[in-house]
């Protein structure tokens, strides 16, 4: 491994004043992308600023019922917390989802948003990749594409984003709150990931040394009927195929109100803006739920082994919607 500096953040203002100054410099918290990432020599920071000790992991209800989860928070006391339990059940089911108890134990809110892709390319330091090395190409190309992009993907880039938290946050409204040199910003989390375009080494919309102290989440009534599916390769430990994370409003069996998200289709969780508004006003129907994932998966463009992808989240999405249509009424 590469030496690097090692510091604790003493606070939020002096940590973003630190790694904004030095392009070379990274935060580190539970560490569980970033140091396999160093081991690997996908990056080489030079200076690593710990934020593990700021106090960002509270969980927390805000004044107008939403919940605000600090970056800092573990993902599985956020998983366990009876307020995300109660109001938002998609986020607790997305986080247990994913990887091990251990990891849950020591990642964060915040660092699961910002991890990477696992593209195998990507993690092959051997192989030209263009989200790791712009300019050298994406091998993932003409290669190995079971688990990558039908969706928003460019010639530059057919990763997928691997986080199933952020499929749920996309899906349920959620805002991240950045901290910057100049103060504060926010970023609904649905904006908060690129498509990969002609500039696939850009995860986000972050700027390098923003940092990302909380998630919002909002008093969504209807959230509370929320649910999380994900299909995969084994039964645990593995990374999405295809996942969907919804919520559905049905009142005297008509959709008032609906919110999709997919994961492992796109570079980023893909907010299904053209099945929500197909559905709202119809009939709560496994045929208008059919019609509704044939309309946003209609510009999907599969590989020549990732064909699969499309059928699989039409028909995860159709099953899941069935089931919340059937606990509302």
């Amino acid at each position: 491994m590469i030496p690097f500096e090692y510091r604790r953040a003493e606070d939020a203002a002096t940590a973003v004043a630190t790694v904004t100054d030095n392009r070379r410099a990274s935060y580190l918290a539970g560490g569980t992308n970033l140091v396999d990432h160093m081991k690997l020599g996908i990056t080489s920071p030079e200076v690593l600023i710990d934020i593990s000790g700021l106090e960002l992991d509270a969980v927390e209800e805000l004044p107008d019922g939403g919940v605000r989860l600090g970056a800092g928070a573990r993902n599985s006391d956020v998983a366990a917390h009876p307020l995300v339990r109660a109001r938002y059940p998609a986020l607790s089911q997305a986080l247990l989802a994913g990887a091990s108890g251990q990891l849950r134990n020591l990642a964060t809110v915040g660092g699961n948003l910002l991890q990477r892709t696992r593209c195998v390319y990507f993690q092959d330091v051997t192989t030209p990749c263009n989200k790791r090395s712009p300019g050298e190409g994406c091998s993932a190309l003409g290669g190995y594409t079971r688990y990558h992009a039908v969706l928003g993907a460019s010639e530059h880039c057919i990763a997928v984003h691997p986080s199933d938290m952020a499929v749920a946050l996309a899906a349920l409204d959620a805002v991240v709150r950045i901290r910057t040199v100049n103060g504060e910003r926010t970023v609904p989390a649905v904006e908060l990931h690129r498509l990969p375009g002609e500039h696939p080494e850009r995860d986000t919309v972050l700027e390098h040394g923003e940092l990302i102290t909380a998630v919002d989440l909002p008093p969504l009534p209807f959230a509370r009927r929320s649910r999380y599916t994900k299909a995969r390769d084994r039964a645990a430990f593995a990374f999405a195929l295809v996942s969907v994370a919804a919520a559905l409003d049905v009142h005297d069996g008509t959709v008032h109100d609906v919110r999709i998200a997919f994961g492992g289709l796109a570079h980023k969780p893909w907010r299904a803006t053209a099945a929500e508004r197909a559905l709202r006003g119809t009939e709560a129907t496994p045929e208008a739920f059919h019609d509704a994932a044939e309309l946003e998966l209609a510009d999907a463009r599969p590989l020549h082994d990732n064909a699969f992808k499309i059928p699989l989240a039409r028909s995860m999405l159709v099953s899941l919607l069935r089931e919340l249509s059937q606990e509302d009424t």
